[in-house]
């Protein structure tokens, strides 16, 4: 089972790489292993309580703007752990699912995840939801946080396995940044028998589906896993339906985002070893597709490390952010610290990108000089000046003996 689980090797399947926020903390909990279950079932035992105190109400579970399986699939663990103690929960995000992974995902599965789109949010009623949950995130990078804190719903629980990112006022909290996937802390949950999984069940069927879905997808394949990522894995495999796990696997790029790649193939630059392109312009919608044409050009021979980028219009909010995506299998290089240093932090000292091992993404708001693309004078003009400035960010990191990388 194992050896077909490391047998797919499809397309990764992140929405969105962008990692907002410091570190401010570490972890309250090592890797699980014999000598401290002890401190996991005393976690779990504290979630059961906080759950066993909210009977009955009813929560939102806010995932990021864009979220990638890791999130999806969590988010539903959680739904369906929740429900045990006759709590209700509505999935939502406020962005759009643009991977086409992610898409088959919640369609084959039934995954019940909601979009709140931006331009909606004025006319949604809070008023029903006596508490909020976190899950693969800590409201950093959602725009529904802002609606959270001004309909003053209380944070019932943040779980995640991404680094601390400033004070968190909330009942439980499960923040452990050396676990590759927040999948492999909600199947804790599940092994630990906060609901019993049954196999007759097709609902638990589909949502251990998802969960390995979430596992490989964070953990690249299982290549990048660690010990409790494959015992959950392990624990998994019970459940889960392999047909349809390879039905959400096996779904095709659109046009759009074939484009974009055949873009960041066209205008790559190469030096050091490092593979830059910027792409343009995308709608909203495509984003994702920058991260898969990383995916594509990091496999190119001689290249280690490929960064693409490019300027995504927003029509519902009308703002313009320059999104990019970085890919590398230089074990020696971190796309946290490389992306930090060569972006820097906004004037709140949050950083523009960040990442994880051998992935990471950067989102830089465009602000005063957005809009006006219906000119293709002016478009042209902004797009080389900001295609010019990110290749010198870049420069010093990448080819420190020339001032700027010339395109």
């Amino acid at each position: 089972m194992m050896a077909e689980l490391l047998s797919l090797v499809p397309a990764k399947s992140l929405e969105t790489d962008v990692v907002v926020g410091e570190a401010l903390a570490v972890c309250p909990l090592p890797p699980v292993t014999v000598s401290n279950d002890t401190l996991l079932i005393s976690l779990i035992d504290r979630l059961r309580r906080t759950l066993e105190n909210h009977r009955g109400e009813n929560q939102i579970v806010v995932m990021q703007d864009f979220p990638d399986p890791d999130a999806l699939s969590s988010a539903w663990a959680y739904q369906i752990i929740a429900e045990q103690y006759d709590i209700h929960c509505d999935i939502v995000y406020a962005g759009t699912l643009s991977h086409q992974e992610n898409v088959a995902l919640v369609k084959l599965t039934g995954l019940p995840a909601k979009r709140w789109g931006v331009h909606t949010l004025k006319d949604r009623d809070l008023s029903v939801y006596q508490g909020c949950v976190f899950v693969d995130g800590q409201g950093t990078n959602s725009q529904l946080t802002t609606l959270v804190k001004q309909a003053k719903i209380p944070i019932i629980a943040v779980i995640d396995h991404h680094t601390r990112q400033g004070d968190l006022d909330a009942e439980f909290v499960d923040i452990r940044p050396q676990i590759r996937a927040t999948a492999a802390m909600l199947t804790q949950y599940i092994q630990k028998g906060l609901i019993n999984f049954n196999t007759s069940d097709t609902v638990h069927v589909k949502c251990a589906t998802a969960l390995m879905h979430g596992l490989r997808s964070d953990t690249n394949n299982l290549m990048q896993a660690q010990e409790c990522e494959f015992i959950a894995a392990g624990y998994l495999s019970r459940f889960y339906d392999a047909q349809l796990l390879n039905a959400v696997l096996q779904s095709a790029r659109s046009r759009r985002v074939m484009d974009v790649i055949e873009r960041a193939l066209k205008n790559r630059i190469i030096k050091n070893n490092y593979s830059i392109a910027g792409v343009g312009y995308l709608r909203y919608d495509d984003r994702d597709a920058i991260p898969q044409a990383a995916d594509f050009l990091v496999t190119e021979e001689n290249v280690h490390t490929a960064l693409v980028y490019g300027i995504v219009h927003d029509e519902d909010e009308d703002i313009e952010l320059v999104i990019g995506s970085m890919r590398t299998s230089k074990i020696t290089l971190d796309p946290d610290e490389f992306l930090k240093e060569a972006f820097g932090q906004d004037n709140q000292g949050r950083f523009f990108g960040g990442g994880r091992y051998m992935a990471g993404g950067f989102e830089i708001p465009i602000g005063f000089l957005g809009g006006f693309n219906n000119n293709a004078e002016y478009a042209k003009l902004k797009w080389e000046v900001y295609d010019t400035q990110i290749k010198q960010k870049l420069s010093h990191l990448v080819n420190p003996d020339e001032k700027v990388i010339r395109t």
